[in-house]
């Protein structure tokens, strides 16, 4: 079993529910942001999953100079704060640098450590000494039983209020390979261990000047991941995937979250009662 951490009075990990952390790549517009969570947030209470919204206001990390990369961070902020105010659910996004942790922390319930920064030494102790919760995604350069030496790092500084997201390990060129028994290790150390449903079914740079994506494969990938054990998924999520300025052909449509979560929900409901 791992440890139970809080995020804004939600339990994540233990014995509490899935959670699902879902939300836009990034923050293009209030309307998008507030009509999908509005959705989001009634479709996880009708199941009975904890919520957590996600969405970057600045997405550092783009295959082009000319790819869309957010408001930054002073609006984006003003957003998810607006988010959390209205919605009454906890927000999460990325931090890039040391700089930027104090005052996400601020605002936030919740930091995100990108996955190419997750060995970044001075950003895990800097977001760790917040207090906040954090959630670290395990780099696609790095082996499962590597985020031991991330996880020693973070809890260096007393705080424990720590998940782990895998999110694919690269194989080859413009590929994403899920190696399942790596959320089996990855339990093992303790942490709660989200599976990031959408971003392990991106072809980084797959389109030359932009990542592609396969998210007809998101509800079998999320269906392998809870059947493995996991304490919750992560999928970004957008009303219109195929307009969207980040990530498009990976995430998936705001009006199939419902069906796929039927399917899980049920999945994980049967393999809780083998209770392994």
């Amino acid at each position: 079993m791992t440890k139970e951490i809080n995020i804004a009075n939600t339990n994540l990990g233990g014995n509490n529910p899935l959670f699902i952390i879902a939300g836009p790549c990034v923050i293009e517009s209030e309307d998008i942001v507030f009509s999908t969570t509005e959705r989001l947030k009634e479709i996880c209470k009708g199941f009975g999953l904890p919520l957590l919204f996600k969405s970057s206001y600045d997405k550092a990390n783009r295959t082009s100079l000319n790819s869309y990369r957010g408001p930054g961070i002073d609006r984006g902020l003003k957003i998810l704060s607006d988010v959390r105010s209205r919605f009454n659910i906890p927000v999460i996004s990325d931090v890039h640098s040391v700089e930027e942790v104090k005052p996400a922390a601020e605002i936030l319930d919740a930091l995100q450590i990108p996955a190419f920064l997750c060995r970044q030494t001075d950003l895990i102790l800097a977001a760790s000494k917040t207090g906040k919760p954090v959630n670290i995604k395990k780099g696609q350069f790095l082996a499962p039983w590597d985020i031991k030496n991330v996880i020693d790092k973070f809890v260096s500084t007393g705080n424990h209020n720590l998940f782990i997201t895998e999110r694919g390990t690269s194989f080859g060129y413009n590929n994403l390979v899920v190696d399942f028994r790596g959320l089996s290790i990855m339990r093992s150390f303790g942490y709660p261990v989200i599976f990031d449903v959408t971003h392990s079914l991106q072809l980084p740079g797959g389109q030359g000047s932009c990542s592609g994506g396969q998210r007809e494969y998101a509800e079998p990938l999320a269906r392998a991941a809870v059947v493995v054990g996991v304490d919750g998924l992560f999928m970004e999520v957008h009303p219109e995937p195929d307009k969207a300025l980040c990530d498009g052909p990976n995430m998936i449509k705001l009006t199939e979250v419902e069906k796929v979560l039927t399917t899980i929900k049920a999945i994980y409901e049967l393999v809780k009662s083998f209770h392994f």
